[in-house]
């Protein structure tokens, strides 16, 4: 059995987000009993393309796509698609939290503009460009919570971080018949530069 840290983990390194408006009714499945925000008529996904580094607890890779949903006053996200590039990642996010993890090959190249690439062996999944725009001087702390189902029933994890958030502009290009294939020819809302972020993930 793969050996990862017992949760909270503590990570660090460099995030690039993009938030998506999307029908609600071409949104990925659910966890049972969760619902999608909506806002004129509309849910919400955000992905992102985050780079673990030290001091961080790991050090890996990971593309991910979260659903905003109805969490109570909390911002909350359910995470319906994810991949990593280490297998100690990928099972302390399915044992811990029921975060659907899964192994792919991503590659990232960092700059003014980043570029990052994903894809498993049978197919491509996205490739991405961000250039950073004008950013925070200071790095403000932020709270969400995370619901995934763990054992049959939805766990709600807390998350903690800060980071120094900068606009971008991001160019996506997406495999429209793979898994993100729901978002092909759609126009990100917002993205943005999380950098030198650090982060407390789970209780």
């Amino acid at each position: 059995m793969t050996e990862y840290p017992a949760e909270p983990w503590h990570l660090a390194g460099q995030a690039y987000l993009s938030v998506w408006r999307v029908p609600p009714a071409e949104l990925p499945a659910l966890p049972a009993g969760l619902r999608p925000v909506r806002v004129a008529g509309s849910a919400f996904v955000v992905t992102a393309w985050i780079d673990y580094q030290p001091p961080g607890q790991l050090s890996y890779h990971e593309l991910l796509a979260t659903v905003a949903v109805r969490g109570g006053w909390r911002p909350t996200g359910s995470i319906t698609e994810i991949w990593v590039d280490s297998a100690t990642s990928m099972a302390g996010g399915r044992a811990l939290w029921g975060i659907p993890k899964d192994l792919a090959a991503l590659d990232f190249r960092h700059g003014r503009t980043f570029t990052a690439a994903a894809g498993t062996d049978t197919e491509w999944i996205a490739t991405a460009a961000f250039t950073r725009r004008a950013g925070a001087p200071v790095a403000p702390p932020t709270g969400f919570r995370i619901a995934q189902t763990l054992h049959g029933a939805l766990k709600y994890s807390p998350v903690r971080a800060r980071a120094r958030p900068h606009f971008a502009v991001a160019n996506w290009n997406i495999n429209p018949d793979g898994p993100l294939g729901y978002l092909t020819g759609r126009t990100p809302l917002l993205s943005v530069c999380l950098r030198d972020f650090t982060l407390r993930f789970g209780g």
